[in-house]
């Protein structure tokens, strides 16, 4: 019998480790479907502003560079560094976030109309879920 070269077993993966060692799920110890990763990926590095918006909005007040540590340690998943900058740019621009030099760092809070941004995606999440 001829063993398939994408179970896990047979390469001797890791338990807790996909095929290809990326992360499962901890709580089902299942690897994701194709869809599953792309809807990760959507609802994680795709919609970014929704995770910085959310950790300025807990902290008051955030400085750019420990974002990256910040988002992993509070939403598991790490973005570059860069498309950070991208985002806050973004967000300034839209008037949804302030940024404040101090000597050589940028500070960043939240506006009025961050929150309620915030807030009107957090109420279409909780609709979804109610209805998926």
């Amino acid at each position: 019998m001829k063993t398939d070269p994408r179970d896990a077993a047979s390469k001797g993966a890791r338990a807790g480790a996909g095929p290809s060692g990326e992360s499962v799920s901890p709580s089902n110890n299942i690897n994701p479907t194709a869809p599953i990763k792309r809807l990760r990926h959507l609802l994680t590095n795709e919609n970014l502003w929704l995770y910085i918006l959310s950790l300025i909005r807990m902290d008051k007040r955030i400085h750019a560079y420990a974002l990256d540590e910040r988002i992993y340690k509070e939403f598991s998943f790490k973005p570059n560094k860069i498309m950070i900058y991208v985002v806050l740019y973004k967000l300034e621009n839209e008037g949804l976030i302030l940024a404040e030099q101090e000597e050589r760092r940028k500070y960043y809070t939240i506006t009025s109309k961050g929150i309620e941004t915030l807030d009107l995606a957090k109420n279409h999440f909780k609709m979804l879920a109610r209805k998926l």
